[in-house]
This record gives structure tokens, C-alpha cells and sequence, in this order.
């Protein structure tokens, strides 16, 4: 830990991106999904407003819920258009100058949310909202990309973090700027949903300084002088040749290989189990109960017995936790293993969720029940911000060679986004019809997604895809030679030699 640490304070120019890359990336993912909970009532009073000013119509109680449902939802639909849209325009133009107008989307987003109540128009909230997910859902995959190519092997669990650190870190400034004190106000709700277009600006602003990714110039352009310069502003005057030698490893592998599609990359028996532990993970990111919660996180406190005029500190401090349980384990991933953190990640989630099952059940007969299901909700995100949602987002661009990394980005953006949106549309029906059990169904996801990465996942620290690859081939021999064949990979004899040597 500590050496990782110091060698990342002997790289400033990698701190400054990984701050310049989140503050615009995915710190709009997660500001977005929790900044509509404080002023939902402003929110459907201007609805309200609206039809009767437009239309003389009084709007009845459902149909004020069916119009904030969309309002919450285009969200999500807006991201999935990002995500789809991501993988082409990351292969074709690069990750910083898709970074660089991708903030352009915010900004025109976080403009019509800002007027909206000036204009009186919640359509004006719709199509920023729509904006806004367009550039969560770019911001994702470039961000992910972006980080994970510039940084050293030795730092890359850690730079990887990050990534989630900035999603906690949106999600806790949208709750805190949320709160009546701040701007969750009725005069003051519209910069707080326009607040992302300030940090798009700042993206924008100092994006310009950071070199593009050199992974991208030597293997996706050919350009193996820019890429050394880009190492050398990166990594300063360290000695980075192993890292060059490495990439031009997977360039001479997969010469003469275009990008590949989605669909190529589907139909592909050779990475098979790559594409299955993307699909398990995202998958479970999204079904493990962490967005449910942060969708309606009134609700859930409120089952677990907190007062109505505690509710939003009780929020606030929910946001915290992740925040704080992110950093800790920004710092403790290199010594740990990522392979570690989800199966523990996962195991223990699906025990918080069933002890919280039983204390929700038993909180009408003890008096204290209440605080434990406190307790157990903090438990669990304490287990998956140091686990899950460190190290999932990053896993394609580990996992899978250069050729397929932007259409496994697309696919993982995708799960992604198909599961909030889905999440938050039938997480209220399911919590009517099964009431507190409904988190039996999160357990099962965790439990069995633990079971998976322990038996069928490769440890991914301090290895590069090829080596990845030839971990995979060693856990599921039957894909080796298919592997080899496609894409000319290494025996595991000589990973392991070229290990040694390294």
C-alpha cells in the first residue's frame, strides 16, 4: 500500500487527471441519480403550475406520478443513448477529445434545468435530464477508459478506484447541496439541478492540459513517438520501457485485428468468460440493492423506523459512508486484490440483506430492531462501495485487448443503464407486493454473483489483458487453444516466465 501510494505522489500529473477526469466524468453519473430526491416536490408543484397556466387542467395525484416517474426515468434512457454512442466515438476520435465535447451536452443540459422554473416548463427539466444522461452515459465509458490507459499496471487497481470515488462523491453533493440549508429550497431547486454544468465547465476548462491516451496513440493509432510523450508527461522521467514493451506485446497480437463490434464481440467463443463476468457483475451492480436504495432512500429509512425530520441527514449520512469506504479503499486495493474485494463484497452484502430482512420483520415487536436495521443498512454499503463498485467499473478495460474494449464498454454501460432504469421503475411494485422481503431478491444476486467470481474470475491486479487472458485460459481450459489460435496469445508457461522476469 504504501509503496503504491508514494510511487502515485511521484506522478502529480496522474493526481491531476484523475481529479480533472472525475469531476467531469463520473461524478455526473452519481450527482444526477441522487440530486432529484430534495426537490421533488418543487418538481411536481411546477408540473402542477405548468398545465394549469398551458392547459387550465388541474392534474390529479396519479398523474403528477406518472409525469415525475418519466422526469426520473429519461434519465436512464438518455445514459443508454451515451453508452451505445460511447464505444464508436472512443475508437474513432479518442478519449479526450470525446471527453472534451462531451461537456458541451452537460452544460446545454444543466441550462434548460436551470430556466426551467423561470420558463415555467417541466419539459425543459425532461429534455436537460435527457442531456444530462446522454453525458453520464459517455462519461462512463470515457472516463473508465481514459484513466485506466494512462496509469501505470502498479496503479491501476488504485486509479480504478477513483472511478467509483467520484460516483460516491456526485451522489453525496447532490444530497448535500440538497438539503434545505443549501439549495433544496423553492427559489433555489433550479441551480441545484443545473449545478453539474459548473463542474463540466471545469472539465472543460483544464482537460486541455492532459496528454491523450497513450495506450490509444501506440494501438489505436500507430503512433508510438506521441505515445511516449504521452508517457513522459504522465509518468515524468521514470522509466516506463517494460510498459511500452507490454503494449507493443498486444499490438504485434493483434495486428492486422480491426475493432471489434458488439456483436462480434458476443458471438466470440475465445473470450467467452471475459464476456460472462461482465455481464455478471454489471449486471449485479445494478440488482444488488445499492440503487434502490439511493432511488427511494426515504422510504427505506422509513421502514427502518427513522423519524420523518431525521430523514435527510439520515440520507446525507448514507451518502458519506460510501464516500468514505470508497477512499479507504482507493488505498487499500493494491495490497488486497480485486478478486478479494468483490467475492467479499458480494458474500457479506447478502448477509447484511438477509439479517436486515429479519430485523425489518421484527422491528414492530422490539423497540430497538429500528437501529439495527440502521446499522445493517450502513453494513451493506460499507461492504459494497469497498468492493463492488470499486472494482467493477473498470473491469472491461482490464479484462478485455485493446480490439474489444470500446464494444465491452458499450455492453457494460449498457447492463448498466438498462438495470437503473428498470430498477426504478419496478422497484416500487415489487416493494408493494413483497414489503421488506423484496431484499431476499438483491441477496440471491449477490450470493450467487460471489460464487462466480471466486470459481470462474482470474485475479487482474498487476497483470495485463494478454496475462489475463492466459489466467482466464488457465480456469476454463477448454477455450485455450481457440484463444491462442485467434489472437496469437502466449502459453502460461510464458506469462509465467515473462512474470519473472518483469
Amino acid at each position: 500500500m504504501s509503496q503504491a501510494l508514494a510511487l502515485l505522489l511521484q506522478c502529480p500529473v496522474i493526481i491531476a487527471a484523475i481529479f480533472i477526469c472525475g469531476i467531469g466524468g463520473t461524478f455526473q453519473y452519481g450527482f444526477h441519480i441522487s440530486v432529484m430526491t430534495s426537490p421533488s416536490s418543487f418538481i411536481k408543484e411546477l408540473v402542477n403550475i405548468t398545465c394549469m397556466q398551458r392547459y387550465g387542467l388541474a392534474l390529479e395525484t396519479w398523474h403528477i406520478s406518472i409525469i415525475w416517474s418519466f422526469l426520473v426515468s429519461i434519465y436512464c434512457i438518455g445514459g443508454l443513448v451515451g453508452s451505445l454512442c460511447a464505444g464508436s466515438l472512443s475508437a474513432n476520435y479518442g478519449r479526450k477529445q470525446c471527453m472534451l465535447l462531451n461537456n458541451l451536452v452537460a452544460i446545454s443540459g444543466a441550462v434548460l434545468l436551470m430556466l426551467s422554473k423561470a420558463a415555467t416548463s417541466f419539459e425543459m427539466i425532461m429534455v436537460g435530464r435527457f442531456l444530462c444522461g446522454i453525458n453520464a452515459g459517455v462519461s462512463l465509458t470515457m472516463h473508465s477508459l481514459y484513466l485506466v490507459e494512462c496509469a501505470p499496471k502498479r496503479l491501476r487497481g488504485m486509479v480504478g478506484v477513483s472511478i467509483a470515488t467520484f460516483v460516491s462523491m456526485g451522489k453525496f453533493c447532490g444530497q448535500l447541496l440538497g438539503i434545505s440549508e443549501l439549495l433544496g429550497t423553492q427559489d433555489r431547486w433550479p441551480w441545484l439541478l443545473g449545478f453539474g454544468g459548473f463542474t463540466a465547465v471545469l472539465q472543460l476548462l483544464t482537460l486541455p492540459f492532459l496528454p491523450e491516451s497513450p495506450k490509444y496513440l501506440l494501438l489505436g493509432r500507430g503512433d508510438r513517438q506521441g505515445c511516449e510523450k504521452a508517457l513522459r508527461r504522465l509518468w515524468g522521467n521514470k522509466d516506463y520501457s517494460v510498459e511500452v514493451e507490454e503494449m507493443f506485446e498486444e499490438h504485434v497480437a493483434l495486428q492486422g485485428v480491426r475493432n471489434h463490434t458488439v456483436m462480434e464481440l458476443i458471438c466470440n467463443p475465445s473470450i467467452r468468460w471475459q464476456l460472462l463476468t461482465i455481464l455478471v457483475c454489471f449486471t449485479t451492480l445494478q440488482l444488488c440493492g445499492i440503487n434502490a436504495v439511493y432511488f427511494y432512500s426515504f422510504e427505506v429509512f422509513r421502514a427502518a423506523g427513522i423519524q420523518t425530520h431525521q430523514l435527510r441527514y439520515a440520507a446525507l449520512g448514507m451518502g458519506l459512508c460510501e464516500l468514505t469506504t470508497s477512499i479507504a479503499c482507493f488505498i487499500v486495493i493494491e495490497s488486497t486484490g480485486k478478486k478479494v474485494l468483490l467475492f467479499r463484497g458480494y458474500i457479506c452484502m447478502a448477509i447484511a440483506l438477509g439479517l436486515l430482512t429479519i430485523t425489518l420483520y421484527l422491528q414492530g415487536q422490539v423497540t430497538w430492531m429500528p437501529y439495527c436495521s440502521l446499522a445493517l443498512i450502513f453494513i451493506f454499503i460499507f461492504f459494497f462501495s469497498s468492493g463492488p463498485a470499486g472494482v467493477t467499473a473498470p473491469l472491461p478495460g482490464e479484462i478485455f485487448t485493446q480490439s474489444f474494449k470500446s464494444a465491452g464498454y458499450t455492453i457494460a454501460c449498457t447492463l448498466n443503464w438498462i438495470g437503473l432504469f428498470l430498477l426504478g421503475m419496478l422497484f416500487p411494485l415489487i416493494v408493494e407486493h413483497l414489503d421488506y422481503f423484496c431484499f431476499l431478491i438483491f441477496l440471491c444476486f449477490c450470493f450467487l454473483s460471489g460464487l462466480f467470481v471466486w470459481f470462474n474470475v482470474p485475479e487482474t491486479k498487476n497483470r495485463t489483458a494478454l496475462e489475463i487472458a492466459v489466467e482466464f485460459q488457465k480456469m476454463h481450459p477448454k477455450t485455450e487453444s481457440l484463444q491462442r489460435r485467434k489472437f496469437n496469445l502466449p502459453t502460461a508457461n510464458e506469462t509465467q516466465i515473462c512474470q519473472t522476469r518483469l
